[in-house]
């Protein structure tokens, strides 16, 4: 298990059925290097950050690594556990 820490944040939406599919892909993942999974609806968030649904709204699910992209629609897996191991 790796000593660094990473934030994951997976970008939502309500009733989307693929980001769904992500968090639950998402979870155990994570949960191998000790990191929950947070999550952010960027329809709720954007009352404060209208920028989140500008750019990401219509490609979601997006997964958020330490605050920058990572992946969006599919999890890339593979590279994904070699960054949290980073």
């Amino acid at each position: 298990m790796s000593e660094a820490t990473h934030e994951v944040t997976l970008l939502t939406r309500n009733g989307c059925g693929l980001c769904t599919m992500a968090l639950d892909q998402l979870r155990p993942i994570c949960a191998e290097f000790g990191i929950e999974v947070a999550t952010l609806d960027v329809d709720e968030a954007a009352a404060t950050d209208p920028t989140l649904r500008a750019e990401y709204g219509d490609r979601l699910p997006v997964v958020l690594l330490d605050g920058r992209e990572h992946s969006y629609f599919d999890i890339d897996e593979p590279r994904l556990r070699a960054d949290l191991a980073r």
